[in-house]
């Protein structure tokens, strides 16, 4: 009699899938790079506007660009990229926040931005496209932020009534948000939020992730981990190779109300920056005390 062949069962054939699918997700883990956006002038605000902002737009210099091309937190579907005509012309926008995150959002950001500056009205990319990000952007450039407190930009032109449903829908969801200006002397990008039950200060900062963390636990341990009465600090998170560190904060206070704050803080940062001594044992373990409040996303 010849060998019979046992069937899995839909259990087993349940598991198989979702150990494949865990392989998958840390192959591409592992070759996803460590920081897509390093060596971008811009690196921590498209960081922002890639994670948590809700509605934003900025001008985007793309190379041998005819057309203006807009970058974009998210586009109408969560495309990677569209041209349409504008009041001003024809335009092209780059989603930052689109339907399947790419393994590798440097490279899926250049094709996105070269198919923007290339592709026909009414086009639309719905899959990444790979690119060399320091061949189509200006890595010396920075943001012209517009933060915007609807989707109402989405529009241009005749709509059908399903297009406007879909903005309606979104507008439903959306969260104020504001950037917090430093001035010229600031570094990187922090963004004040109210989600609603809570409002929040997400600062996104370049120095390397352990120097950071460092820096924190030296202003921690000397109890000058704030930004003002009515915030406080309530741990951070890793996006795109960056370290963000997250503030709760009053809600009854306006986003400018902050700026002196953090600035204040931005000073103490620095300096705990270039000190490079080794940190105390109180140092220590406030540094290991904000480790225990790190996630990643």
């Amino acid at each position: 009699m010849g060998r019979r062949e046992r069937n899995a069962t839909p259990r087993e054939g349940s598991n198989r899938a979702e150990k494949l699918a865990a392989r998958r997700a840390r192959a591409s883990e592992a070759a996803a790079p460590a920081r897509p956006f390093e060596g971008l002038a811009a690196e921590c605000d498209i960081v922002a506007l890639r994670q948590f902002v809700p509605s934003a737009t900025a001008p985007l210099k793309v190379s041998g660009a005819n057309r203006e091309i807009n970058l974009a937190t998210v586009l109408p579907g969560a495309a990677y990229a569209l041209v349409r005509e504008d009041a001003d012309g024809v335009a092209g926008y780059v989603g930052l926040q689109t339907s399947v995150r790419p393994v590798d959002p440097a490279s899926a950001l250049a094709g996105a931005a070269r198919f923007a500056a290339d592709a026909e009205v009414g086009e639309s990319l719905t899959e990444d496209r790979d690119g060399a990000l320091l061949e189509v952007l200006d890595a010396e450039q920075t943001l012209d932020i517009t933060v915007h407190q609807d989707f109402d930009w989405w529009l241009a032109g005749d709509v059908d009534a399903q297009t406007r449903q879909l903005v309606e829908h979104a507008n439903s969801l959306i969260t104020p948000a504001a950037r917090i200006e430093l001035g010229a002397d600031g570094v990187g990008a922090p963004w004040w939020a109210d989600t609603g039950s809570k409002a929040h200060l997400r600062w996104v900062h370049p120095a390397p992730e352990d120097e950071l963390m460092a820096a924190l636990a030296r202003v921690h341990a000397a109890g000058a981990l704030t930004i003002g009465d009515g915030s406080r600090f309530a741990g951070s998170f890793r996006a795109d190779g960056l370290l963000v560190p997250v503030f709760d904060l009053d809600r009854e206070s306006h986003p400018d109300e902050w700026v002196a704050g953090t600035v204040e803080l931005g000073k103490r940062l620095a300096e705990a920056l270039a000190d490079d001594s080794d940190l105390t044992a109180a140092q220590r373990r406030s540094r290991d005390g904000l480790r225990g409040r790190q996630v990643s996303i």
